[in-house]
């Protein structure tokens, strides 16, 4: 579907005028369209059919910000930076998103030469602490690098800590990293990742629903969550305080019905401290360790389910019943003969002996002054 020109600019409009999320604004567009949503705050009058009274109310701080909406600036300072605008109903837009119902996007700044409804089908969140540990980096560079090498995309915030960690594990796959901001996709926060994010730009996707040169606030972080956890067939919090954005962006994800996955952490430490609260009071929450348990999450059944997890598998364990008894028989300490072997044991003399003669072969059992004894063997205690 090609979206008119004259919708395309009344949505850049938009993403000015309000702010993200704004479900009576998403109530407006969704009767009206976009265009005539934009004419209605013009003209003061909310439709017919809404909460008028409620819609009236916001109409005038959404007004004062249109006289420095220019669409066709805003769009051409977007494409200067190497981005474009992804309007709902365009071939690139998510449909996952339109889960968020009235509070989804109105609108999609993106930056990068990926497609991002295509990138985004197979998708993970990996979220976490700004002030992450090193523990935390480590798992989420890792985690992030094996998703990639499965070829699925990793979505997150770009913020500093697991965010970062996240990102810089994917691009050191060769894979798909999305990060979705809470300022303009041409505005660099935190200052830091300037070239975190020129990488990004360069093989993955940068995303936002503010417009350029637009900054970051601390209600656009969090609202920004809730495009995250869309995004996403489901959510991983790597490493998270009790107050945290990462928990917001899990709780987004339960709402939507995603997956949420949370890697457990030292009891000790204050940056695993909401993990360990969502894995205790969250039914949701399924513990995960790597991209493997992620994978048996949200992936196809057959092709991305974990394997099962073993110890190791030990000589003894490749030993049939009738030997695994006759071996346990024998005691810890000194020796036995076969016939006090074969009654602890409660088979004949006759399997016992063929048993011990086994053992004897594979090294388990040797014979002593006594009659038989267990062999040390470093590999099998």
């Amino acid at each position: 579907m090609i979206v008119p020109i004259e919708e395309r600019l009344a949505r850049a409009v938009l993403t000015c005028m309000a702010e993200p999320g704004d479900q009576r604004l998403g109530r407006l567009i969704e009767q009206e369209g976009a265009q005539d949503a934009l004419a209605a705050v013009r003209s003061g009058e909310a439709p017919a059919g809404l909460d008028r009274v409620e819609l009236e109310k916001r109409f005038p701080a959404w007004r004062a910000r249109l006289s420095e909406a220019d669409p066709e600036r805003l769009l051409a300072t977007c494409e200067e930076s190497g981005g474009r605008l992804v309007c709902p109903g365009e071939a690139e837009w998510p449909s996952q998103l339109d889960d968020l119902g009235d509070g989804r996007p109105y609108a999609l700044w993106v930056r990068g030469d990926q497609d991002l409804r295509f990138g985004c089908l197979r998708s993970v969140a990996l979220v976490g602490a700004r002030a992450a540990s090193a523990y935390g980096i480590h798992v989420a560079a890792e985690m992030a690098a094996e998703l990639a090498d499965h070829n699925w995309t990793v979505v997150s915030g770009g913020a500093y800590g697991i965010d970062a960690a996240a990102h810089r594990g994917v691009l050191s796959a060769d894979g798909l990293t999305v990060a979705v901001l809470a300022c303009g996709v041409d505005v660099t926060y935190p200052s830091a990742h300037a070239g975190l994010f020129t990488e990004i730009a360069r093989s993955g996707l940068l995303v936002s629903e503010l417009p350029p040169r637009a900054t970051p606030t601390r209600p656009r972080f969090l609202i920004r969550n809730r495009a995250i956890a869309a995004l996403t067939r489901g959510t991983v919090v790597v490493e998270a305080a009790q107050r945290s954005g990462a928990i917001s962006t899990a709780r987004h994800a339960r709402d939507l019905g995603r997956a949420v996955m949370v890697v457990p952490g030292p009891v000790t430490s204050p940056t695993s401290a909401g993990c360990h609260t969502l894995l205790r009071e969250w039914g949701e929450a399924v513990c995960v360790t790597d991209a493997s348990d992620v994978l048996d999450r949200v992936g196809l059944i057959g092709d991305d389910m974990a394997p099962q997890r073993r110890g190791p598998v030990l000589d003894r364990d490749r030993l049939g019943p009738a030997a695994r008894d006759v071996l346990e028989a024998l005691p810890s300490r000194g020796g036995a003969g076969a016939a006090r072997i074969a009654v602890t044991a409660g088979v004949d003399l006759d399997t016992a002996l063929t048993c011990l003669g086994a053992l004897a072969a594979g090294g388990f059992v040797e014979r002593c002054m006594k009659g038989w004894k267990l062999r040390h063997n470093p590999l099998d205690p």
